[in-house]
C-alpha cells in the first residue's frame, strides 16, 4: 500500500491506516516490534514526525505501547464497547467478532446482599441466584462477572440453576426462555484495584488496573430483575458514548 500525497486525508492518518491493517492482516504480530521510526520514515518516504503522529494514533487505539530505548511493540488492541446499548457480554462480542466464553465460578442460591436488597425490593433474608463467571473473548480472560438475579420477577429464573451457563447467555433466556423484556439499566464505571482472586482469574498483575461496573437492569413496571457488578482488565477493555448537546 502506498501514501496518496494528493488525497485531502492527512498523511500521517494515511500511514496509521496501513500500518494498522499490517497488523490485523498478522504482518506485524502481536509482540513483535515495529520498524523503528527512522526506518519507517524511509521505507514510507515521510518524515520522522508524520510517522510519530501516525504511531501516537495506533498507540491511542490500543494497537501498540511505546517502550523506552526499544520501540513500539504490537499488542492485542482493546475491546471497545459502545456504552449507549443495553447488550449482554455475549451480545457485544458477537456485535464486533469475537468469539464469547465463559467458565462457571458460581451458580446457586444465596441471601440477598443488604446493599442492593432496597433496589430489588427484597427483604432482608430473601435468596436470589448469583451467577459467578469469567468472561473470556477469544479465549483470553477479560472480566469477572457476579450477576444477582431476582427470581420473585419469575419463577422460572431458578432454572438458571440447572443451566450451563458456560455456554448460555442470560440476556437470550430472559428474552427466549421467559419472554422478558429488559427495558433499561442504570450503570456506574470506577477505577478499582483487583483483589488477589481477580489477579489470578484475570492474568494480571498486583498494579494493574481494573475497571469496576455496576448495573442495576430493569423490566416493564421499574421492577429490577438483576444486578451485575463486573471487573474488566483495564489493559483489554475502553468504553466508549456518544453525547448530544441538549
Amino acid at each position: 500500500m502506498k501514501l496518496n500525497k494528493k488525497s485531502p486525508m492527512p498523511i500521517y492518518h494515511q500511514l496509521y491506516g496501513i500500518l494498522k491493517e499490517k497488523i490485523i492482516n498478522g504482518e506485524y504480530q502481536t509482540g513483535s516490534y515495529l520498524p523503528s521510526e527512522s526506518k519507517l520514515a524511509e521505507i514510507f518516504k515521510v518524515s520522522r514526525l508524520t510517522v510519530r503522529e501516525a504511531l501516537s494514533e495506533l498507540v491511542e487505539e490500543g494497537f501498540i505501547e511505546k517502550k523506552r530505548g526499544r520501540g513500539s511493540i504490537v499488542v492485542m488492541p482493546k475491546n471497545v464497547e459502545n456504552l449507549t446499548g443495553l447488550h449482554s457480554f455475549t451480545q457485544d462480542a458477537k456485535l464486533r467478532n469475537h468469539l464469547p466464553g465463559s467458565l462457571v465460578i458460581e451458580n446457586k442460591l444465596v441471601d440477598v446482599p443488604p446493599y442492593i436488597s432496597e433496589k430489588l425490593n427484597l427483604p432482608i433474608g430473601s435468596k436470589m441466584v448469583l451467577l459467578k463467571r469469567l468472561r473470556l473473548l477469544d479465549n483470553i480472560p477479560y472480566a469477572i462477572e457476579w450477576a444477582y438475579i431476582n427470581p420473585l420477577i419469575d419463577t422460572r429464573i431458578l432454572n438458571v440453576l440447572e443451566i450451563d451457563m458456560s455456554e448460555n447467555s442470560l440476556y437470550e433466556f430472559f428474552k427466549h426462555k421467559l419472554n422478558i423484556k429488559l427495558i433499561y439499566a442504570d450503570e456506574t464505571l470506577e477505577v478499582a484495584h483487583a483483589s488477589q482472586e481477580a489477579q489470578k482469574l484475570l492474568k494480571i498483575t498486583m498494579n494493574s488496573c481494573v475497571v469496576l461496573r455496576k448495573r442495576f437492569t430493569y423490566i416493564e413496571g421499574n421492577r429490577c430483575i438483576e444486578y451485575v457488578q463486573s471487573l474488566y482488565r483495564g489493559d483489554k477493555y475502553r468504553f466508549t458514548v456518544r453525547l448530544y448537546e441538549k
